[in-house]
């Protein structure tokens, strides 16, 4: 078997179950435990693995709504404002986008207000940033 495939098998494990043992990944990836250690940091040190993270339900989820936030950007502020949306607390995740946007971002607070004003005070008043179109996350159905 190509390393390439090895790979792609343990991290395809990964993907379906972030919790999966060394043992379970090796048995089901068919592999030995030996390798699916090596690969795992492997695949970690080139930053290929970032973290490992629960998919969470929103609607399980009591007192916290969740949004997408597609953002559009001036493009001589893109760097800067990019940097500073890390730092927004409530800026779950961060991704670039080739959609109607240049940016998506995973966004919580408490309530749907809370949210709101992330989006107005914390996103908004970026510069750079020239609009946040949220949409918020109802049911998980996969």
């Amino acid at each position: 078997m190509s390393a390439e495939s090895t790979e792609r098998r343990i991290l395809s494990v990964l993907e379906e179950d972030a919790q999966a043992s060394y043992a379970e990944i090796a048995d089901r990836a068919n592999v030995s435990k030996p390798t699916v250690r090596k690969y795992i940091k492997k695949l970690e040190d080139e930053g290929v693995i970032v973290g490992y993270s629960a998919d969470i339900d929103p609607k399980k989820l009591a007192g916290q709504s969740i949004a997408m936030v597609g953002m559009d950007v001036a493009s001589e502020r893109y760097v800067e404002a990019t940097r500073k949306l890390k730092d927004v607390p409530a800026v779950e995740a961060l991704y670039t986008s080739s959609g109607d946007h240049m940016l998506m971002a995973e966004v919580r607070a408490d309530d749907g207000d809370s949210l709101a004003a992330v989006i107005e005070e914390e996103i908004l008043t970026l510069d750079g940033v020239t609009a946040a179109h949220p949409s918020f996350l109802q049911e998980r159905l996969k």
